[in-house]
This record gives structure tokens, sequence and C-alpha cells, in this order.
């Protein structure tokens, strides 16, 4: 299934996309993309919903992010050891661990905001996981058993306020709108291996990022076997994956964000995101 959030930001509605094209509301049908609605008692109860019966929503209805009651939203750094390279840093030995605030949760198509200050807003496009079931101290073997489906984010972030600033990496990932989650949530049984997937990203219609999930160095089953050893995750967290190559920090010179820039991306079988840049 391919669930989702539809409707005005706050106001937002659960729906999933048909096989035809079409989103359909859920409304009335469960609360919200959410807490026990993503446990696999939940998920089957939607499987068996007859979506052909459902009210079809507008086909230019505005996005949401596609998981609410997110309690977590962790990133992981340096997760792909081409990035590491381009960023001149080293593969970590563990996972890099950092968390971005919840305020920053966006739609896929809402923009991309620069906050004031900001000279050095770049691009991360990202596997994002979606966690269905508490999981704590669960073994990387069972790990896949904790997990709902996955989404495309885009890890938005200021290098000058992440990197070149003292105090740590959350106040350059955190702002409004740095955290673009959707159009949908795919669930685990649509995606046959999140480790061979695809993904892309543009910048004013250029090429920027060209990567796959097969080149991180932690995988997700790792990932979240590892997190559940020093936190629950719950369901509606979300683990934000890392990145491949091509993000403006790397280039030669750098290259960073403006407004009026447009920034596309996307990720096989999960869909694919547009957002504008504006300022603050």
């Amino acid at each position: 299934m391919k669930l989702l959030r539809h409707g005005p930001a706050g106001a937002e509605r659960p729906g999933l996309l048909h096989s035809d094209g079409t989103i359909r509301d859920l409304t009335g049908i469960v609360p919200d993309i959410a807490g026990a609605v993503l446990s696999d008692v939940g998920l089957s109860a939607l499987r068996g919903i007859d979506a052909e019966s459902l009210p079809i929503v507008q086909a230019d209805s505005r996005l949401g992010p596609c998981v609410a009651g997110t309690g977590k939203f962790i990133c992981i750094g340096l997760n792909y050891a081409d990035h590491a390279a381009e960023s001149g840093m080293p593969v970590p030995p563990e996972p890099v661990v950092f968390m971005k605030a919840n305020s920053a949760i966006c739609g896929p198509n809402d923009p991309i905001v620069m906050p004031r200050g900001s000279v050095k807003t770049d691009w991360e496009v990202e596997l994002a996981v979606i966690i269905g079931t508490p999981a704590k101290y669960v073994s990387e073997a069972d790990a896949m058993a904790y997990v709902a489906g996955y989404a495309v984010t885009n890890d938005v972030s200021e290098r000058e306020w992440q990197i070149e600033r003292a105090g740590q990496w959350t106040k350059g990932k955190s702002c409004d709108n740095f955290g673009q989650i959707g159009p949908w949530l795919v669930t685990q049984d649509e995606v046959a291996d999140p480790q061979d997937l695809p993904m892309w990203l543009t910048v004013n219609g250029k090429t920027m990022q060209n990567g796959s999930t097969k080149t991180m160095v932690y995988g997700v089953a790792h990932l979240v076997s590892y997190l559940s050893q020093f936190m629950t995750l719950h369901p509606g967290d979300v683990i934000s994956t890392g990145t491949p190559p091509g993000v403006g920090l790397g280039m030669k010179p750098p290259q960073y964000l403006k407004a009026g820039d447009v920034v596309e991306l996307g990720i096989a079988g999960l869909g694919q995101q547009r957002q504008d840049v504006i300022a603050d």
C-alpha cells in the first residue's frame, strides 16, 4: 500500500493512493496514518478495505508528511562511503546518530525555506524508514518486523550552522521545512529490497545526486537494531538513513541553494518530491 496524508498543513487527513492513480480518503476509517494503524494488525485491516469504495480526493490537494505522530526524527550521518569521502570525513566505525527537530517535518512538495542568515543551505535525498511496532533491544535478524514502510525524505541542511559553528549538528538540520517526508508511506511488502533502491536529486533540472541504497555502509536492519539498543523506537518514528554523494558541500567549489531554485528528488518505487526554494 501507499499511504498518505492530504489537506492543509496541520489539518491533514489520512488517505491512500489507489491502483488507478487517484488519491482516496480514509477519513472515518482510521484517525490518521499514525500509532496502531502502522502495526501489522492495523496495516492488514487497511489492506482489507475496498479502495474503489473510498471517496476520491481532488488531484490538486496538498500532500502532507505521509506519517503523523512522529516522536523522534532520527538521522544517520555519513552512511554512504562515497558521501563521507566528498565531505572529507572518514567512514564511521559505528553509525553517526543525530536528531532533527520534529518541527522541521513538512509535506513532500512544501517549499524549502532558507532561514534568515543562511548562506549554505544544502540538499540530501534519503531513504526514510518508518517504525510500525515498538522496538527495544531487537536483533538485526528480527529488526525488519518492526518496520511499517519507507518514504522519500530531503534532509535539508545548513552547512555553516551544522559544521562551522560551535556545537553539534542539530541546529544546522532542524530549521522549519528542513524535513520533507513523502509523498507516500510505502508499506514494507511493496519494497522487495530496501538495499537496492535507485535514488536521485536535481536542482533546476540538473542532476546532482544519482545513487543507490546499495552503497549504504549500515543497512536498514542494522540501523533499526542498533538504535533500539539506545532508545525505544515507537510507531511513527522516522529514521533518515543517510545520503549518497552529490551534495552541494562536496562540490568543488561548493554549491548551495538560493531563493528561486527548484529541487526535485525521488527514490524508485517510493515516489518523488518537488520543492521551491524560498527565503524566510
